[in-house]
């Protein structure tokens, strides 16, 4: 196979392709100030404070650098959502990367931890933000310690603070680190840890983050892949950017593969034409599926999407696509099941996770996440009923009511399901719990009534009692 791989970036796989943000992995000190400020670090910085905060501002919306944290909103459009004239307002950099099978920030932070603190600044200027806060997972230690040690070397030199580059643009940057929780994912709950509460979503509305966010005031809250393309594309320009990908999804974005795959890994990719079967069977990319068994399933946007068949795989990298077509691209993790997957253990090893990591908030999410993995065992551990099915759908009903996204299927005669789905949540903790059993189900049903014991029921017939009559 094609590729390369680099001893001291363990799981990336760089290939003959554009490199927005991973430019710099090749080189075994690419976390250092030296390298970065000799691979035109922090130029993208000073390009954009040679231009006023309005125009930096309309660059990141003209070239439409889209979110890489899941939900794939315009970081340009979301900036411009904070109310005016309300100060102080806040940047705070969600690098809570807590998705099943996504490994990407990860390894943004270990392996170029400046051009995030680049991308901060940029958005910060650009959006008019007074203070950021950098939120890193609590399991990431390396990239906590890259990312302290890379703020000191940028304070040391001037690149963060008071007056940075001998103008009047000033900011700090915060390093505060997680206590390890899947829901902190989701932005109001990561801003309620800040703030040093437990984490838990908040109502939405009033608590949308660019109205009320962090201390009550005005909050833009960004992923980190999402910041690491700022530098590039304000030392090249809007057209060099845009010619990369396509209109509505220009670009690169990262992607981590895990499963049933000859190389998993991460990779940078171009946004909205590479498809999952350039990904998957690509040479240069994971080279086809392991022991050169069948595809049976895969799951294109982390944990929390809804799975796709082989019918699929032609699709590219294009969040409309996929949304219609009963997924989404998510967090970039794209996770592979084979011919030889147990389709149900798949599905309750998923189920388990999201039902442990419920913060209790809302009773859906608490109660029916809780129930599915139980069910869920009951199935895989061989003491299921065919009521156990039906009943999984009934509690999927009560966190996800109406149809569930799912893909066609030339084999099953099923059409298309858009996602989104509908929620009695607040964040999608719950409806997580549910998708890979509703997906699992309604792709695999045979295999969950596979597990099924049939068993004759015994007829119990009540005695007659009367009223008044003694024993």
């Amino acid at each position: 196979m094609s590729g390369t791989t680099y001893p001291h970036a363990a799981g990336f796989v760089a290939g003959d392709r554009p490199q927005i943000v991973t430019s710099r992995f090749q080189y075994d000190d690419s976390y250092t100030l030296d390298r970065f400020l000799a691979t035109d670090g922090y130029k993208g910085l000073q390009a954009a404070l040679a231009k006023s905060p309005v125009a930096v501002h309309d660059d990141v919306k003209g070239a439409t650098v889209l979110g890489r944290g899941g939900a794939g909103f315009p970081a340009g459009v979301k900036w411009g959502l904070t109310p005016q004239a309300v100060w102080p307002r806040y940047l705070v950099v969600n690098g809570d990367e807590s998705e099943p099978g996504t490994y990407k920030d990860r390894l943004l932070m270990e392996l170029d931890p400046h051009q995030l603190i680049e991308g901060c600044l940029i958005a910060c200027y650009a959006a008019g933000l007074s203070q950021c806060f950098l939120y890193i997972r609590g399991e990431m230690a390396l990239a906590q310690e890259r990312v302290a040690a890379a703020l000191n070397e940028a304070y040391a030199a001037g690149y963060v603070g008071k007056n940075i580059l001998g103008t009047n643009f000033s900011v700090d940057i915060v390093l505060h680190w997680g206590a390890g929780a899947y829901v902190v994912g989701e932005e109001t709950a990561l801003i309620e840890s800040l703030e040093g509460n437990r984490g838990m979503p908040r109502l939405k509305p009033p608590f949308f983050p660019a109205a009320i966010g962090l201390y009550g005031k005005p909050t833009i809250v960004n992923n980190v892949e999402t910041l690491a393309n700022l530098p590039w594309l304000m030392r090249n320009g809007v057209e060099a950017y845009t010619a990369i990908g396509t209109p509505t999804s220009p670009g690169t974005r990262m992607v981590a593969v895990s499963g049933h795959v000859k190389r998993p890994g991460v990779y940078e990719i171009i946004n909205g034409t590479t498809t999952f079967r350039d990904l998957l069977y690509g040479e240069e990319f994971c080279g086809g599926i392991r022991n050169d068994n069948e595809l049976k399933a895969f799951v294109p946007g982390g944990g929390s999407a809804p799975w796709f068949l082989p019918d699929q795989l032609d699709l590219p990298f294009e969040a409309k696509l996929v949304g219609a077509a009963g997924s989404m691209l998510g967090s970039g993790a794209v996770m592979v099941m084979d011919e030889t997957t147990d389709i149900p253990y798949a599905a309750y090893s998923l189920v388990r996770f999201y039902a442990h990591e419920s913060c209790g908030k809302c009773v859906p999410c608490r109660e029916g996440g809780t129930w599915l993995e139980r069910i869920m065992k009951r199935i895989v551990d061989g003491h299921g009923t065919m009521q156990d099915l039906d009943q999984l759908l009934e509690i999927g009903q009560s966190i996800c009511p109406g149809d569930f996204p799912h893909p066609s299927s030339e084999r099953l005669g099923l059409e298309a399901k858009p996602f989104p789905f509908r929620m009695t949540t607040i964040c999608f903790v719950g409806p997580s719990a549910y998708t890979a059993v509703d997906s699992a189900l309604t792709l695999f049903r045979d295999e969950f009534e596979a597990k099924i014991v049939q068993r004759t029921l015994i007829p119990v017939t009540a005695i007659p009692v009367t009223v008044g009559s003694s024993a």
